[in-house]
């Protein structure tokens, strides 16, 4: 799979990002859309072998549009030069967790997993919950050697553990986060050979896994808000 074609398309846009130029070069957006969509089939159908729930789906239901909302931003640029996606056992909604791409050049590239969207206070409060009533395992799947090697937790966090919570918990510290997250950059060489990056993905998207269950039966139950 030529995976350098989505680079040098998303390089071309990132240099004219104008509505202009994308719609007289439609025919290259075609092409590697199309690529992508294939890269995140066969990542599905990969992930599939040891996650079972994200099964099945249709690539185009899991990616992203390259549009910007520009309403509320300062930057006016109508696309995002980037092709994401998503794929949860919901497809692209983020709860339940998933695994997450983004192919974008100059290295910006990267993969992740985990609760992105500290917007959810509900979400927030089921996995803070879920934390304290569980924070040997919690501590057991971070402290994994492996996944210590790959991954560094991130997310959003408050300066005080939140009221409710004790403050001198073992996980006190995991409890002040809003959000809990893992993201794995990927250089563009990598990106650029399609069998390298699906193998290198599916390896570390399979690290992941006990991280995802065990905020998936966090949030076992939760809603997503009805706009």
């Amino acid at each position: 799979m030529n995976t350098q074609i989505i680079l040098d398309y998303l390089e071309c846009l990132s240099e004219n990002n104008n509505r202009e130029w994308y719609h007289a070069h439609k025919a290259e957006y075609k092409e590697a859309n199309a690529l992508f969509e294939a890269l995140v089939q066969e990542l599905m159908l990969r992930i599939g072998k040891f996650d079972g729930s994200i099964l099945p789906r249709e690539a185009k239901e899991l990616t992203f549009k390259l549009v910007r909302d520009t309403r509320f931003s300062n930057d006016k640029s109508p696309y995002n030069p980037a092709f994401r996606a998503h794929i949860g056992p919901q497809g692209k909604l983020p709860v339940p967790v998933g695994y997450y791409l983004m192919i974008k050049p100059g290295g910006q590239s990267f993969i992740g997993g985990g609760l992105f969207a500290d917007v959810f206070k509900e979400a927030t409060s089921m996995v803070r919950d879920y934390i304290a009533a569980n924070g040997g395992e919690w501590e057991k799947i971070l402290h994994a050697p492996d996944f210590q090697k790959a991954f560094t937790l991130r997310g959003t966090a408050l300066k005080n553990v939140p009221a409710g919570y004790d403050r001198e918990h073992p996980q006190a510290e995991y409890l002040k986060y809003k959000s809990w997250y893992l993201e794995y950059p990927f250089p563009d060489d990598t990106v650029a050979d399609g069998e390298r990056f699906l193998e290198e993905a599916v390896r570390l998207f399979r690290l992941m896994k006990p991280f995802h269950d065990f905020l998936n039966r966090a949030l076992e139950g939760f809603q997503m808000p009805v706009r």
